[in-house]
């Protein structure tokens, strides 16, 4: 779980579907349990966009983690993640607490200050291509 440390702290989330500083979105992670777990917490001011906790563990079956995403529109996710200090992902491709009606990914990438998260949500509806969802970043502010 070490290698999430760059992740720990406050962030500013920035999207395409709304202009800069019009929404008050803000993500916390945390770690839990002794570090065994880090939280995400998101806060979004935003009718269409719902607040989020997410519960991110170890998978020791691919090296990487898995994303526990639960909503406050009570949906429920899993999403096979990725870090490697520079490049964030998230992939859901396959039914998990839901049936699968379309697949989502996220790719981020960490700037060279370690202050932003400059990211893009895909998605891809069976038989076609991925394409962009929105556009998600995130700005340290802790």
């Amino acid at each position: 779980m070490e290698p999430l440390r760059p992740l720990v702290g406050e962030w500013r989330i920035e999207t395409s579907f709304a202009p800069p500083d019009s929404v008050r979105a803000r993500v916390r992670f945390e770690w839990a349990l002794s570090g065994r777990f880090l939280l995400q917490h998101s806060e979004v001011d935003l009718p269409e966009a719902p607040d989020g906790l997410c519960v991110i563990a170890a998978d020791p079956g691919s090296g990487g983690y898995l994303q526990h995403y639960f909503d406050s529109r009570g949906v429920v996710r899993l999403y096979r993640m990725t870090f490697d200090g520079r490049v964030w992902t998230l992939l859901r491709e396959e039914p998990d607490f839901a049936p699968l009606d379309f697949a989502q990914r996220y790719t981020g990438t960490v700037g060279d200050d370690g202050a932003t998260i400059a990211g893009r949500w895909e998605i891809r509806h069976p038989g076609r291509d991925w394409e962009t969802d929105f556009d998600l970043s995130y700005v340290r502010l802790s």
